[in-house]
């Protein structure tokens, strides 16, 4: 098997293990200067003053900067009339980096083939799903070949998607595990309705097997490892539809056996430490001759915290960043789910709106803070209404753009004697006397966004209500910091990759930490625009006699 690393940003490789670890430790000296901005949580905003954590000059230049280059900023763009030490800071993160730019699976194995997926296979995925899929099956089904694993392990299944296409596309058994019944049902379900259309379309005779389901909550990697020898070592070959549930924390690993056929693991976006134990029992298991697993979900990971316990985190795992004592935390993990790619190809009008609904959230913690302090203090979720509110906002923006071409220099007052936009403004003016030029029209329809921001986030909470003219005043002393949320989110969002790089080279040490068996590299799988959590970990074993697979 021909295989090239994903070289490193910069003058940083991967390609061995004390290239990693120099890797890691430069990262982890960049992440350590800049941990205040790491930790930073945007709901607390306005509450603590973020912006003051940030060089006045940056904040002072990035304020004044059109939100497309703000939006470049993550991916290491540069403006040269930035002071140096902003584009020093913005260079050194993005040097720092793994690349992500997709690479094609031939590099990694000359004779792949990326079949596409018809669309009796393709139901139920959207765009971005379907390109995972036939990239990932291919590099899998050519990987399994390579190095004669007889049967893959998805781990993670979800509804099967990977599963059914390694089994109609590329003929090959599959054992599906996933934590919820409910998936195992419409796996076998999907699976028996594609199996007939395959049979329809067969003329030869050829062997159509569906993938076996096994539901278990994968507790460790003893469990996982459990589960899936036990669910692969009978009658292989034969695959029927089979629904197992598992529960202990730490079953005993069955013998190799005879019987027990080769494996290979593979994993589309196994969340949190799913993705750990996959590379646990890669290490551990004679039988997994390799491994492709894209890992998602950072902010699930269990994190050592260098107390006594008897559980394997799911970071670090690595010896070299176990010495580190590098502590990320959950803040900072969710930071790596940022994707510099994302940011970059948003419509104005999209980003606008994130940066509203941001200045939103952290003005309603101030809402917590004065009227509900005893709330505030249980850090409460409000849930996903951000996303709602800008669905929300997107639908009046398209309805009232004709209108607001023709009324933009009116005050509120005008616009409600006008009848125009009255959703926006009625809500606004109704019980509070703003005056007609207190506030110009479009801040009258941010405070109304506001007000309902508010009104659904204390509802959810159980919390009482306050007067609109209480949330004018809170909106009022924090809309003009506002203009530093975008700026703010933009250096947060510069620091997400280098931590996701940081997570994926611990990952990849820790195989290089091994033995000079293991074969292991990360690789840019997908398209990062289409699928931001593109890198996949690729590893296999070598034989004794040889040094390359």
């Amino acid at each position: 098997m021909a295989a090239t690393p994903a070289s490193g940003g910069g003058a940083y490789s991967c390609e061995t293990a004390a290239g990693t670890r120099e890797w890691m430790e430069a990262l982890a000296a960049f992440l350590g200067r800049h941990r205040p901005l790491l930790e930073a949580h945007v709901v607390n905003f306005f509450k603590d003053r973020m912006w003051e954590l940030v060089d006045a000059e940056w904040m002072e230049c990035l304020r004044r900067e059109p939100v497309e280059s703000l939006l470049k900023l993550p991916s290491g763009c540069v403006q040269e009339h930035w002071p140096a030490t902003l584009r020093e800071f913005v260079l050194t993160a993005r040097s720092l980096v793994i690349p992500r730019e997709q690479k094609a699976p031939q590099s990694l194995v000359p004779d792949v083939h990326v079949a596409s997926i018809g669309t009796v296979l393709a139901q139920g995925m959207n765009s971005k799903k379907k390109h995972e899929i036939e990239n990932l099956a291919a590099v899998v089904h050519a990987i399994a070949k390579s190095c004669g694993a007889k049967t893959v392990v998805d781990v993670g299944s979800g509804q099967g998607y990977l599963a059914q296409a390694l089994s109609f596309e590329y003929q090959l058994p599959v054992v599906a595990i996933d934590a919820s019944s409910h998936h195992a049902s419409v796996t076998i379900a999907r699976a028996e309705r594609i199996k007939k259309h395959y049979a329809a379309k067969c003329v030869e005779k050829q062997l159509l097997t569906v993938p076996r389901t096994v539901t278990c909550h994968v507790l460790s990697s003893d469990t996982l490892a459990a589960v899936t020898l036990d669910a692969c070592k009978d009658d292989h070959l034969e695959h029927v539809r089979e629904t197992k549930a598992c529960t202990s924390k730490n079953p005993r690993i069955p013998e190799s056996t005879q019987s027990s056929p080769s494996l290979i693991l593979a994993g589309l976006h196994a969340c949190g430490d799913l993705s750990v134990n996959m590379l646990r029992v890669f290490v551990a298991c004679e039988q997994v001759k390799a491994l492709v697993s894209v890992g998602c979900c950072y902010n699930l990971l269990s994190e050592d915290s260098y107390e006594d316990t008897n559980t394997c985190p799911g970071f670090p795992m690595s010896k070299a960043a176990k010495l580190s004592k590098l502590v990320l935390g959950k803040s900072i993990r969710d930071l790596a789910c940022q994707s510099a790619e994302r940011w970059r190809s948003l419509t104005l009008d999209i980003v606008l709106q994130n940066f509203d609904v941001h200045a939103f959230r952290a003005a309603f913690q101030m809402v917590l803070e004065k009227y509900f302090p005893e709330v505030s203090r249980l850090s409460p979720s409000i849930g996903r209404q951000g996303k709602a509110l800008r669905r929300q906002r997107l639908r009046k923006v398209v309805e009232s753009q004709m209108a607001m071409e023709k009324i933009d220099n009116l005050s509120c007052s005008n616009l409600k004697e006008q009848n125009m936009n009255t959703d926006d403004v009625d809500s606004v003016v109704h019980g509070v006397d703003t005056g007609p030029d207190d506030i110009h029209h479009d801040e009258c329809r941010k405070f109304a966004l506001f007000k309902d921001f508010t009104l659904s986030g204390l509802g959810r909470l159980g919390c009482g209500s306050v007067e609109d003219m209480s949330l004018l005043e809170i909106w009022k002393g924090v809309q003009p910091f506002s203009e530093y949320i975008g700026p703010f989110w933009c250096l947060r969002a510069a620091l997400g990759p280098l931590v996701e790089t940081y997570i994926l080279l611990d990952r990849l040490l820790f195989l290089q930490e091994q033995n000079s068996l293991v074969e292991a590299l990360l690789f840019p799988l997908f398209d990062p625009t289409m699928s931001p959590r593109s890198m996949a970990i690729i590893a296999w074993k070598l034989s004794v006699n040889s040094s390359e697979a």
